[in-house]
């Protein structure tokens, strides 16, 4: 009888610096085929129902392209992030833990995950489970102005705490994954604003 695989989850935003729980092992790596961008309304962690902040949410590269001809960076398709291995013992209630966290207008896809070693990219992990924010969810934002944008992370707060802060704890996690990592979108809004 063949085992069960097991149970990985993707982290790409808040996950990276706040995994969640029952890890047995993690590593960096990074999705093809996507952007991540700061299109997400945060009703319940990073802003309120009055004055939602933004959160980042993954986005097929060509589904972004229709929504922003615009895009300060539009050769990009890759998204770095972290393959967390969840305990089997609790993979229930991982999945509970996570279904409640990513609540608000995401929906759970299986994606594979790549690194690169010895300059080689390879996949090192299929059909990671993900929390994706797509296109048709009532809290997708889409496309804004980069200044527009930075001026409302910079202004919201939530039970989470402030807006600003999961960014620059976004943009310091992804700089520390791998030599390679980056998101341009990501370090030109930490750029944008100080203090």
């Amino acid at each position: 009888m063949p085992s069960k695989a097991p149970y990985v989850v993707f982290g790409y935003g808040s996950l990276i610096f706040k995994p969640p729980p029952h890890v047995i092992s993690q590593a960096p790596g990074f999705l093809k085929g996507y952007v991540r961008r700061f299109s997400q309304k945060s009703h319940d962690h990073r802003g309120t129902p009055e004055n939602p902040g933004r959160v980042v949410t993954l986005i097929h590269k060509e589904d972004w392209d229709h929504f922003s001809g615009s895009d300060a960076f539009p050769d990009e398709d890759v998204v770095w992030g972290i393959a967390y291995t969840i305990d089997p013992l609790y993979e229930s209630e991982v999945r509970d833990y996570l279904d409640y966290r990513e609540k608000d207008g995401y929906t759970l896809e299986t994606l594979d995950v790549y690194t690169v070693e010895d300059g080689i990219e390879k996949v090192v992990t299929h059909n990671a489970y993900c929390y994706v924010g797509r296109p048709d969810n009532p809290s997708f934002v889409g496309s804004e102005p980069l200044e527009d944008l930075a001026d409302r992370i910079w202004r919201s707060v939530g039970p989470s705490g402030r807006n600003k802060d999961y960014l620059y704890q976004l943009a310091e996690s992804v700089r520390k994954l791998a030599p390679a990592s980056f998101d341009s979108h990501l370090f030109a809004l930490e750029s944008s604003r100080t203090g």
